[in-house]
């Protein structure tokens, strides 16, 4: 049962053009508190299609290449839908820190994905120390996941 993240893998971070700048952000958030990340872009605000950078962050986590994932675009769906066509991925879309921590116990959510447009910046740091602070708590749970 996979109850934290493992801190000697990699963050993979992926972001659109919506997305950009909360990627960068968060980025150097990870940085500081002591994560290594892997950014699979976009690297500008020019317009982008969000599954280039979905499912690179997806694959790493997929594959165990990576400790989890964080996908940010405009309103999240379109990275969170692409990550999820993935085996083995299952990526949350949340917008309050209440949404993140049921989907890392309950769900054992191992992709975070943020809605630019819909929350602050401040809210999405804050969603992003609730996922990476959260365990699962397997269980009940475990048997659902399974199912998934």
């Amino acid at each position: 049962m996979n109850t934290t993240f493992d801190k000697s893998l990699p963050l993979a971070i992926g972001a659109d053009h919506a997305g950009f700048e909360y990627k960068e952000e968060l980025k150097k958030m990870l940085l500081a508190a002591g994560w290594q990340v892997d950014d699979k872009g976009t690297y500008s605000l020019d317009s982008v299609d969000y599954p280039d950078f979905a499912h690179p962050v997806a694959k790493m986590v997929a594959e165990g290449k990576a400790a989890a994932g964080i996908l940010v675009c405009g309103s999240g769906n379109g990275v969170c839908m692409t990550a999820n066509k993935h085996e083995g991925i299952r990526a949350a879309l949340c917008w309050t820190e209440e949404i993140v921590s049921l989907a890392r116990q309950h769900n054992n959510a191992n992709v975070l994905c943020l809605p630019a447009r819909f929350v602050s910046l401040e809210k999405a740091e804050a969603m992003t120390n609730v996922f990476l602070a959260t365990a699962f708590e397997g269980g009940r749970h475990e048997r659902r996941v399974e199912k998934i």
